[in-house]
């Protein structure tokens, strides 16, 4: 049994507070849902735990199985066990899918031996063209191809946590249905999932163990999947802070650009 734990992590990103004491355990098997507003810090969350450059851990900590995660380099965490599902996932010319993965696990001393057909399992088991394998890394694929391929990096190597950032974003129901079930069956093998999501709709497929709402950095409530059906219902005004007029202004600087409006999404 592994163990991702959160202790009341405090960060700033460009100088300004964005994380405020950030608190959550996470198990082997276990899928946590984050819900809250945009620019919330959700976002921020997952990037200050891989390691992102320009974020400050300002307190607290996040050890993964009594490691110390904000005291290695972000290859190393993921050495350690932590992927990083990303919003909006980054092209990298001249670099396979293969070549990527057969990097990776040979980087962790991995057996490479079995990685050509492994591959090919899991982009049929998510729905992905098998010549996308030998594509650059997300160059030219839609939204729904960049998350399909994500889905496969993740299979593939195995992590014991995974920190996913809207993978719903950009899959159209094909691929949200496709998606969403493998990252089930692969929680059911002892996958730890933190999803950051906006939407229910994932959640039909991908069960949430537990739903958090998260605002001003913070989680402020935190239940079983009945809270995702209410916040669909009801929004966050609930949950809005006595300070909160409207909506709030914590944009994350470091955030990557919006996704393209003509991308294949839900309506």
């Amino acid at each position: 049994m592994s163990e991702l734990v959160i202790t009341d992590l405090r960060g700033t990103v460009g100088g300004k507070q964005v994380l405020d004491g950030v608190n959550l355990t996470v198990r082997s098997g276990e899928v946590h849902a984050v819900m809250g507003p945009n620019g919330s810090g959700k976002s921020t969350l997952s990037h200050m735990l891989a390691g992102r450059p320009g974020y400050e851990v300002t307190g607290g900590s996040a050890t993964l199985d009594g490691i110390d995660l904000l005291a290695l380099e972000p290859w190393e965490r993921a050495q350690a066990g932590l992927f990083l599902g990303m919003q909006y996932p980054i092209e990298v010319p001249g670099v396979s899918v293969r070549d990527l993965m057969a990097e990776a696990l040979a980087a962790g001393g991995r057996s490479i031996a079995d990685v050509e057909e492994r591959l090919v399992i899991e982009a049929d088991r998510v729905g992905l063209d098998r010549a996308l394998l030998d594509r650059s890394v997300n160059v030219d694929l839609s939204g729904g191809e960049k998350k399909r391929t994500e889905t496969v990096q993740l299979a593939v190597l195995e992590p014991k946590f995974a920190l996913l950032d809207e993978i719903d974003s950009g899959l159209d129901v094909d691929a949200l249905g496709e998606v969403s079930r493998r990252i089930e069956e692969l929680s059911a093998d002892g996958l730890g999932v933190v999803v950051i999501t906006h939407y229910n709709r994932l959640l039909r497929e991908l069960h949430a163990d537990f739903v958090h709402v998260f605002n001003r950095g913070r989680i402020l409530q935190s239940g079983g999947p009945g809270l995702a059906t209410e916040l669909e219902a009801t929004g966050y005004a609930a949950w809005a802070l006595p300070d909160e007029a409207g909506p709030t202004d914590q944009v994350d600087p470091f955030a990557d650009p919006p996704a393209d409006p003509f991308a294949d999404s839900l309506p």
